[in-house]
């Protein structure tokens, strides 16, 4: 199934911000995170699995992700 453009936005700068609030971080410094670790770029892939689980889940399973790309939030 395609997802607009939006939609996939609008899903992963609301992450970027409950992620960032889970480990003390500005909205910025989340999703620059995300991104140099690969978060941004697995949620893109896999966007029609992720979207559809609770935000907690994801936060943990997408920190354990850049965690094993070099990232130090666990």
């Amino acid at each position: 199934m395609g997802y607009s453009n939006h939609d996939k936005l609008e899903w992963t700068l609301i992450f970027s911000l409950e992620f960032g609030r889970r480990y003390g971080l500005t909205l910025k410094q989340a999703f620059n995170y995300l991104k140099r670790y690969k978060g941004i770029e697995f949620i893109d892939q896999h966007y029609d699995y992720v979207h559809t689980q609770s935000f907690q889940s994801m936060i943990a399973d997408i920190a354990e992700y850049c965690h094993r790309k070099g990232g130090q939030l666990v």
